[in-house]
């Protein structure tokens, strides 16, 4: 298992919202949507490999 690290994230409130509320259609916590969105871009920029998940 992989270690996971703790950060702040400074976010405008629109962005926040939209974040949630997408979260929320996709019944995932927002901490686990914002980790989703972040691994979709790395991996279709090409700087995470498609077997390289620690988490579904």
């Amino acid at each position: 298992m992989s270690s996971r690290k703790a950060f702040a994230l400074r976010i405008d409130e629109k962005t926040m919202k939209a974040m949630h509320r997408w979260a929320e259609d996709d019944l995932r916590s927002l901490n686990a949507q914002i980790e989703f969105v972040l691994r979709e871009a790395l991996r279709k920029a090409g700087r995470l490999k498609e077997g390289d998940r620690s988490r579904k």
